[in-house]
């Protein structure tokens, strides 16, 4: 029978383009994987391990009969990679991409693909891990986890039903929001947490005692600090990207830490326990749902 993709090319075959691919292998709903990155060693080693059948040489000869196209890079590489695709894409080869920001991919697709706009539906998957390369790749990394799809005005219904069935083939629970609400969130609840838990680690780097204090740094300081050991590339790009939104999330964050000083600075217990208790609510509350 025929699979439901028969052919999907992806640019970057890391650990979420990588474990795309794997996962629809898994699933049975995908013919030919074709891989494209800027690594040849990590290309040869993606398809050692199965999740390419072949490294794309020719991108014209590629996308032209693809079903579907991932772009899985780092999110300011992708004007490029837009640039690149657009003048062969086939009347019925639909773009996705995995990027953590949305509205400068958007207006970057804007840009390249011009009148194939209609052909891209912009996407995100929630879910990631430190390690990255072609290794990390894991065929069950999606299942359970959100993907967000922020379709375009252009998008025929028809397009963001193919993606989202990629996507759930994977095993992922598929939500839509606007490219807006998509960074606004995320800024808050991914991108804020990942600058804090780098300006936390860079802090101490640079203090003459470090070797001391990350001596009796425990629990709490690896569960808070984990995501400071994430790629410094794809986060500097996440963080320009979405920059607007990030900048207000970083003041609001500030806002709470000036309230929190005052409360120290002034002796005022009540007032922390309330913020900690508050939180503590709304923590305990999250991690049941």
């Amino acid at each position: 029978m025929q699979p439901a993709f028969r052919k999907i090319v992806i640019f970057g075959v890391g650990l979420i383009g990588g474990s795309f691919a794997l996962a629809l292998r898994k699933a049975g709903v995908v013919g030919e994987v074709v891989g494209f990155g800027r690594s040849q060693a990590t290309l040869e080693e993606a398809q050692s391990l199965g999740i390419i059948d072949r490294i794309g040489s020719d991108v014209a000869a590629e996308v032209g009969d693809a079903d579907l196209v991932l772009l899985a890079t780092p999110v300011a590489q992708m004007g490029e990679l837009f640039a690149r695709i657009a003048p062969h894409l086939g009347s019925h080869t639909l773009v996705t991409d995995g990027g953590s920001t949305k509205c400068d991919v958007v207006a970057a697709a804007r840009s390249q693909l011009a009148d194939k706009i209609a052909q891209f539906v912009p996407g995100h998957p929630i879910a990631g891990a430190e390690k990255s390369g072609a290794s990390a790749a894991m065929a069950d990394l999606y299942q359970g986890k959100k993907v967000v799809l922020a379709p375009l005005p252009e998008n025929l219904p028809a397009s963001v039903a193919c993606v989202r069935q990629a996507w759930e083939a994977c095993g992922a629970n598929v939500m839509e929001l606007t490219p807006e609400e998509h960074d606004g969130v995320f800024a808050a609840v991914s991108h804020l947490p990942h600058l804090l838990s780098f300006a936390l680690v860079h802090d101490l780097a640079q203090r003459d005692n470090k070797d001391l204090l990350l001596s009796f740094a425990a629990s709490g300081f690896r569960d808070f600090t984990r995501i400071a050991a994430s790629s410094p590339e794809m986060w500097r790009d996440i963080s320009l990207a979405n920059r607007d939104a990030l900048l207000q999330e970083v003041k609001r964050y500030t806002d709470e830490l000036n309230v929190i000083h005052q409360a120290l600075q002034y002796n005022d217990a009540a007032k922390l326990e309330e913020i900690f208790s508050v939180a503590r609510a709304v923590r305990s509350t999250w991690t049941q749902q």
